[in-house]
This record gives C-alpha cells, structure tokens and sequence, in this order.
C-alpha cells in the first residue's frame, strides 16, 4: 500500500511538471487555409428513385435537385460568424469587413450547391462586404483534376488498387459491416431491429443491403463503381440531412434514427469515401493538383514572393475552399491525416465541416510552421442551428501531419518539412506544377 501511494505522488507530481513544462505559444497567425464542405443539402437522389428503396415514403425536403437548404444556409453564415470571431482574436482580421476583403481569396466549385455554400459561409464572416467567389462553369482543375486532363486516372489500376485493401473479396464487407447493413435495413423496411427473423423485403421494393458488392471501373466523378455497397450509400444518405436540417423526429429514418444510429450507418457512407478517396493510389491522382496549390500557396505568404500556382496574391491572407467530402478525404488520405470529433464516426467529413491549415510564425525565431485542425459543427449544433462563440465553439481536433508534426500539444509542422513531405506525397503526374 506504501509503495503504491508512493508511486501515485510520483506520478502526481510528474503530470504537474510536465503541464507546467509545456511550451508557451508563441506563433503568430500569418495566413489560413479553410478547405470546407458543402453545408446540409437536400438528398443526392430525387424521393421518385428513393422510394424504391423504403417501405415508406421520404420525407420532402424544402429544397431539391440537390441544393443547400435555407437550414443549412443559416450553418454556414453561423460557421462562417465564428470563423470571424477566431480569426479577429488571432489579428488576422481586423472586423473592418471591407478592408479585409481585400486579402481573402474565395473558390467554390463550380455546382450550385457550393457556390451557395461559400457564398453563406462569406456572409456570416465578413457579412458587411461583398466577397468575389470565384469559381468556374468547366470542370475546375482544382477539384476535378482527372474531368479537367490535369490528371490521368487508370481505371484497372483504381479497380486493383481497392480489391488489393479488400483481400480481393469485397463481398466480405457484408460480413466485416453486417451490424450497420442490419440496421439500414430495419429503418428502412420499418422493422425493429431485434427483429428475428428479419421480415422479407416488401413487394416491390429494393433491399440495397442484399445487393452483390463488387469493384468494377469507374468514371471520373466516381473512380471505381462499388455496385451494391454504392446503392446503399444513396439510400441511406437522406438520413444525415434530415437529423442536421432539423426534420421533427418523426421524419429522421421515420421515427427510428437518433444522432447515435445515424452515425453508426454513415460508416458505410464513410466506408465507400475511404476506399474511393483515400486508397493511396486513387488520393495521389486526385488530390495531387490540389495539395500541390494548397503548398505554394503558404510558401507564398510566407516569402513574399509571388510563387506559380499558389492562390490569392502573396498579401492574401485568407483562402476559402469550397468543395465536397470526396475533396477533403482525398487531400486528407494524400497526408494521412485523421480526426475524430463528438459524435461522429473516424475522419467524417461532416456537413460544413472544414480541415484548416494554420500558417504560423514564431515570434522567438523566426521560423514559420504549419498547424492543422479539422472544425465542425456538431449533429445537434447543426439540427439546432446553434449560435457559436469562442466561449461556445463548435468541435475542434487537432491533426497530426504523419512525418511532419513534432510532439507538442498543437501537433505543429515545420513549413520546410511541410513542403518536403508534400513533395513526396505529390504525383507530379497528377498536378498541373510539375516542379
């Protein structure tokens, strides 16, 4: 028993030198990166095909043809509101809307419910200047390298590059994900879960759980086609905007979901993200271009110098990027990066949600850093349209840059070594900077 007390005081006073010996911060934000998703939409397939799907009709939601909802446009302007709030703290803006205007650079790709997006986003951060979003009608290099011939995507190489994660048996997903397949089921046939033996599918209908898994070739948009595991992405997608655009309870997976059940289903969504954007060979072709701007970028701001292919000018001091999960789970799986926020599954690209990269200078040396975080809303900030503060702020995590980050509590990355992992992340095949 002595030695034991004795061991806790130790340990006690080993934990409190070491609180007191972490580092002070003394960097100084120089310039940020906020590359975000899309906020809460209307259901990528239209209820006509949905309903073959369920046993009873989708709810409808005040929006179609896959747009951003008013709801999800009140989120952004929110989100975009504690972006100012932080970024005020930290001097990078001043709270004189149209002066600094002139140092952000906004790009959205090119669909309407992006461009909404950034342009809510933009009102809730800097709400009394008018942001210039830039953004293109053709396919944008950035975010559709392989579309725009920036980068090549060999299909048989995608198709072996997945079956190679998956043992060369996809089918064996039904079995690794049978509890969340079970559960898609029993809200959308509208059976308990418990339910033994599960009830036959209804006449008519569709069960997208009981469709063959496969890896076939692709499209541009969509690199490799998961077959059965991609029909049940599209069924059970509604769920998560109906629980974030505040649907009553009764119209979220009909009565049968709560923010804990709809997490445990989008790890099939997350699954299909993983193996289609995250796959090393799949991130390399189309996140290549995009990381290779998103580097040149700070090193620009850091220089001074103009420097090809960074975004803005070299005086910018924020950059707004817009796109989709596809987007942010490749450039996340070119870097290995991860997250994990409350009440959410591993490295989901929640609605709104955003990696940002920090470029940071040191006021002792000189030296400038790169620090990431991933911020999103929570599920129920979202549903409740909660107003944030930097007392009140939504989920923050910090990410740690795999063969880059020093071992401190901000997980910070020397922007000289930033650069040279990114060059050996880059395909310089992939990206229109070959340098």
């Amino acid at each position: 028993m002595k030695m034991h007390a004795v061991q806790l005081a130790v340990s006690s006073l080993l934990w409190v030198f070491n609180l007191a010996a972490q580092p002070v911060d003394d960097t100084q934000l120089k310039q940020v990166i906020i590359f975000g998703r899309h906020g809460v939409r209307s259901p990528v397939l239209p209820n006509s095909a949905l309903n073959n799907f369920s046993a009873q009709p989708f709810p409808v939601f005040s929006v179609s043809d896959v747009n951003l909802t008013p709801n999800g446009g009140t989120n952004e302007k929110i989100l975009g509101a504690y972006f100012r709030q932080w970024l005020t703290q930290e001097g990078l803006l001043t709270g004189q809307d149209a002066a600094d205007a002139a140092f952000v650079y906004f790009r959205a790709n090119g669909t309407p419910l992006i461009i909404q997006t950034a342009q809510a986003f933009a009102a809730g951060m800097l709400p009394a200047a008018s942001v210039n979003v830039n953004f293109t009608q053709q396919a944008d290099p950035l975010f559709n390298p392989v579309t725009a011939g920036v980068a090549r995507l060999d299909e048989r190489m995608a198709v072996a590059a997945v079956m190679g994660r998956l043992g060369g048996d996809p089918q064996s997903l039904a079995v690794a994900y049978a509890p969340e397949l079970a559960l898609a089921r029993s809200v959308l046939f509208n059976y308990p879960l418990n339910e033994t033996p599960a009830p036959a599918t209804p006449a008519g209908k569709i069960d997208v759980t009981a469709l063959p898994i496969g890896v076939a070739e692709g499209n541009p948009a969509v690199p490799v086609d998961l077959q059965g595991l991609a029909a049940v992405i599209g069924a059970i997608d509604p769920f998560v905007m109906e629980y974030a655009d505040g649907l009553p309870a009764s119209e979220v997976g009909w009565g049968q979901l709560t923010a804990g059940g709809i997490s445990q289903t989008f790890r099939l969504y997350n699954l299909v993200l993983d193996l289609e954007y995250r796959t090393p060979y799949l991130a390399g072709v189309q996140s290549s271009n995009l990381a290779s701007h998103v580097v040149r970028s700070m090193v620009q701001a850091a220089t001074g110098n103009v420097t090809p292919g960074a975004l803005g000018n070299p005086s910018t001091k924020m950059i707004v990027l817009m796109a989709s999960n596809t987007n942010i789970t490749g450039l996340a799986g070119l870097f290995r990066l991860d997250w994990i926020l409350p009440g959410y599954q591993a490295d989901v690209c929640a609605p709104g949600g955003a990696l940002v990269f920090e470029l940071r200078q040191s006021q002792g040396t000189g030296e400038y850093i790169v620090r990431v975080s991933y911020v999103a809303q929570t599920m129920d900030q979202l549903r409740n349209r909660t107003a944030l503060t930097l007392d009140t702020p939504p989920a923050i995590a910090p990410v740690f840059i795999p063969g880059c980050s020093v071992d401190n509590a901000t997980l910070d990355c020397p922007l000289e070594r930033f650069v040279h992992v990114a060059k050996h992340a880059i395909d310089p095949h992939s990206a229109d900077l070959k340098k």
